[in-house]
């Protein structure tokens, strides 16, 4: 019991960091016992489980009890999404032009291309659907753009409901975010389990096999994260932006990096958040939308694999040629779904603008699963992070128009 309290007592991501560290001593010592690996898969499970049922109650029970006056910090936060996510997208274009890469496709296996966008128009038919898709095949699929769709409509609807029914549907809230917080106390374990799973998979090799196109995407993503991304923020609350950014990363980004799934992160950026004091009534939306709408490192993804796929089949790509890449890079990443892997599927739709056959493409989709288990994780922890760093910044913009002291 000495021991339960001790550990009890050491933050969260101190535990995690825990986690992390005898994780990957256990995959290089002993990567064929699999069954260390089962925390992991239950715990991101867990959380992808919760995290639909969560964001619609939230959503529902912050609109049917606000008292208005949220919705210009809405605004400020897409407004900070979409404009992180280009810059993003141009960053990923002038990196790439600065170090161009090929990479030798003849061993790679071709892989079915059914399943990739044919083009914008798809997107978007793809997005408007998800959105009126039936409510209840939104919250078992986790479409989460449906789910704050239908989350939005019932929270207005129930605005003129009795007292009863809001106090009912905040308990409700109440209810789902302690199961939520039960479930994040298990991240210790369940960060161990899928670190192992990760180094007994792929060991070093990765970084030796595919090494320059990995540093090209981890040099990216680190260039919006520790300097565009704090840029924008330190411009806009004229402050300094590290301790806000640096929290967000420790918070939110180390548990997005293994669990690669920006839906299954919902849950922790809320309880950031929170710790933050941070409105509810903000980040209930917010968070969500975040999800689906802040996607920087999907656009560096596509847009470097897109470049990637170009200087491999010789294509000249000229500057106006790839702000229009970045541009569509952008829209793209938006309907990038929130799991692991899912802006890869978006990759033929940038490397169409190029003329690039469906059957190219889907080779380097194929490349970027064996690297995804660095590619995908660190888009992840940008892009979960990121969440949380504009909704912050949405409040504190407030808070400093107010006079009030910012916190970080």
């Amino acid at each position: 019991m000495n021991l339960i309290r001790k550990w009890n007592s050491l933050s969260l991501i101190v535990r995690i960091l825990i986690g992390l560290i005898i994780g990957a001593v256990l995959g290089f010592a002993v990567p064929q016992l699999g069954w260390i690996g089962i925390p992991g898969e239950l715990f991101v499970n867990a959380l992808k489980a919760i995290a639909p049922i969560l964001v619609f109650v939230l959503v529902a029970s912050s609109l049917a009890n606000s008292k208005g006056g949220n919705m210009s910090k809405v605004r400020t936060v897409v407004v900070l999404y979409l404009t992180s996510t280009l810059l993003a997208a141009v960053a990923a274009v002038f990196t790439s032009f600065a170090f161009p890469v090929t990479i030798p496709l003849a061993g790679v296996e071709t892989m079915d291309s059914a399943g990739a966008p044919q083009g914008m128009s798809e997107v978007v038919m793809t997005l408007l659907n998800s959105i009126v898709s039936n409510p209840v095949s939104a919250l078992a699929n986790a479409n989460y753009i449906g789910i704050l769709f239908w989350a939005v409509i019932f929270g207005i609807a129930l605005k003129k409901s009795a007292p009863a029914t809001r106090d009912m549907m905040s308990d409700l809230a109440d209810a789902v975010s302690k199961a939520v917080r039960w479930v994040i106390a298990c991240a210790p374990l369940g960060i161990m389990g899928l670190v192992f799973s990760a180094v007994a998979e792929s060991g070093s090799e990765i970084f030796v096999t595919y090494g320059r196109l990995v540093a090209l995407l981890v040099g990216t993503m680190l260039l919006v994260a520790l300097i565009i991304n704090p840029l924008i923020v330190g411009l806009v609350l004229r402050h300094n932006p590290y301790p806000l950014l640096i929290h967000c990363l420790r918070s939110s980004g180390v548990t997005a990096f293994f669990t690669r799934s920006s839906a299954a992160n919902i849950p922790v950026n809320m309880e950031v958040c929170k710790s933050l004091g941070l409105d509810e009534d903000l980040y209930s939306v917010s968070i969500p939308l975040g999800s689906t709408v802040n996607m920087d490192g999907a656009a560096v993804t596509i847009t470097i694999f897109s470049l990637m796929a170009a200087y491999t089949v010789g294509v000249h790509v000229t500057l106006p040629m790839a702000v229009f890449l970045s541009i569509v890079a952008t829209f793209s990443a938006c309907g990038a779904s929130g799991v692991a892997g899912g802006s890869l599927m978006l990759v033929p739709l940038g490397c169409s603008l190029f003329g690039i056959s469906n059957d190219i493409a889907m080779q380097l989709v194929g490349v970027g699963f064996i690297i995804s288990v660095i590619q995908d994780s660190l888009e992840t922890a940008l892009n979960s992070s990121g969440d949380v760093l504009f909704t912050a910044t949405a409040e504190f913009l407030e808070w400093k128009n107010q006079g009030r002291e910012l916190p970080l």
